[in-house]
């Protein structure tokens, strides 16, 4: 059985002291959670540290929102994976459709950071997916099939036991619209196969792949009853506690 996560990306909100409070209101509601969904919150590096605390010894793990494409060095403002792991990170968001857009985040950058992510014991979400522009032109095939052959095609086998893909229509992403369950389905199976055609049935069989994008308690139960959607990878819905909770009860 491929494991079934729920993921909060809290991208870039709320102060660490509200972070902490809502960290400690998710630990608070988890046991609300069937046991075989894993609770993931991916909150800003700032706060980390003190998040880590809070989780610490619960069914809550922790995510940072990115790692560097460099071991270490004279690479000011960035966090490396070994700095993530050391403050008790236990996975880490690559790719997500803003680090590309805003920061020119590239797949063979996304190779660098997945290499360093897992060397360092991290376990990766590598997000892909289409924007509207190449979905109303019916590229998102193409675009999803592009992103995983030129990133994931570098890893192993043996490495995607630690890699969790997360696709997200990037038209879907804080703008209300979200992809229709089928839609959802269609390219869910399809990144499943192209998985498949590189590292054989069973390994596709075992990869969870999220949806993200605009998934809420409204919709979720729809998502995670389609076959090839193992849970998402949430945003404006994991800043409050409930409905991040509500979710993750749609199984």
């Amino acid at each position: 059985m491929r494991k079934k996560i729920v993921a909060g990306n809290w991208k870039m909100n709320t102060t660490v002291p509200e972070g902490v409070e809502l960290a400690k209101a998710v630990v608070a509601k988890s046991n609300e959670v069937p046991a075989d969904v894993k609770l993931v919150i991916a909150t800003p590096f700032t706060h980390l540290y003190p998040v880590a605390e809070v989780v610490k010894g619960t069914v809550v793990s922790l995510s940072a929102e990115n790692c560097a494409d460099h071991e270490k060095g004279a690479y000011t403002g960035e966090v490396a994976a070994n700095m993530l792991a050391s403050v008790g990170c236990e996975y880490t968001i690559l790719g997500h459709s803003e680090r590309r857009q805003y920061y020119t985040e590239t797949d063979a950058k996304l190779v660098e950071k997945t290499k360093l992510a897992l060397a360092n014991g991290l376990k990766v979400i590598l997000c892909v997916g289409e924007n509207l522009e190449e979905r109303e032109a019916g590229k998102h095939f193409d675009v999803c099939e592009s992103q995983i052959k030129n990133v994931l095609y570098n890893f192993t086998a043996e490495d995607m036991k630690n890699i969790v893909v997360a696709y997200e229509p990037v038209w879907a992403i804080g703008t209300g619209k979200t992809a229709t369950a089928d839609q959802a389905e269609e390219i869910h199976a399809f990144i499943r196969k192209v998985i498949a055609d590189k590292f054989g049935a069973q390994v596709a069989e075992d990869t969870t792949i999220l949806y993200g994008g605009s998934c809420k308690p409204s919709n979720a139960k729809e998502l995670f009853a389609q076959k090839d959607i193992d849970g998402g990878l949430i945003g404006g819905a994991a800043l409050k506690a409930e409905d991040f909770i509500a979710i993750a009860q749609s199984y």
